[in-house]
């Protein structure tokens, strides 16, 4: 009588598993290569800043601003046309260094206004006469580029000048004499980011428009381009050759 055969032989390979090879592991396919590892996951897209619609006075610089530049100036090239390159917005807390909490209160503040978060400035060094050691905390400032610069900018001449008391316009004799335009603003309230009943104290703040010319005269034509409220009594800077 015949025997009957074995289990492990009579039964083929199960459907849908691996066969085993030595020592366990898989066994590997035929022409004896391994079998392609898979490709890693793609990296996730970066946040656009200003979401999908881009900022109003970019477009506005690119439309209007540079062909009308060109033409003023005889350009032949639209990168000859100055440009913004930064705004730098700095918050002096001189209450900082006794009482942490109102530097607390102003950096919320100007986050808020900026819509980036801003870094605490120190002192430098030890002024005796000021009570002032080295390293205190004495400020913050913030440095805006890009979408963010150009939509700071937007709601700064739209929105928070216009809620200025008795606005009659920026001074023109702002110019550091290498096309780098500073003014202050006494108080944080006119930004509409600003809540009135949260507000602990009363901040004034330096803004620096920096551009790409070292030049004023060329510095005010564009942000006269773009709409800056100067006053019109004043007399524009002098050209530097």
């Amino acid at each position: 009588m015949a025997e009957p055969k074995k289990a492990d032989k009579a039964a083929g390979p199960r459907p849908g598993g691996a066969q085993a090879g030595k020592g366990g592991q898989p066994a590997r396919p035929k022409g004896g290569k391994a079998a392609p590892a898979a490709e890693p996951a793609a990296p996730a897209k970066r946040a656009s800043v200003s979401g999908t619609t881009p900022p109003r006075m970019r477009e506005r610089f690119r439309s209007s601003v540079v062909p009308a530049l060109m033409k003023e100036r005889g350009y032949h090239n639209p990168f000859q046309v100055p440009r913004l390159e930064k705004v730098v917005i700095n918050m002096g807390v001189g209450e900082g260094k006794e009482n942490p909490k109102v530097l607390d209160f102003a950096t919320a503040d100007l986050q808020a206004i900026a819509g980036q978060r801003p870094i605490i400035t120190r002192a430098k060094k030890s002024i005796a006469n000021f009570k002032l050691r080295e390293n205190v905390p004495i400020g913050c400032k913030v440095t805006l580029r890009g979408p963010r610069m150009y939509e700071f900018l937007d709601r700064f001449i739209s929105l928070a000048l216009p809620r200025t008391r008795d606005f009659r316009g920026l001074p023109t004799k702002s110019f550091d004499g290498s096309g780098n335009y500073t003014f202050g603003i006494k108080e944080q309230l006119i930004f509409p980011e600003i809540d009135y009943d949260k507000v602990e104290k009363i901040h004034g703040m330096d803004i620096t428009i920096v551009t790409s010319t070292k030049r004023d005269d060329l510095a005010m034509g564009l942000l006269k381009e773009f709409g800056w409220p100067f006053r019109g009594a004043e007399t524009s800077p002098q050209k530097v050759a």
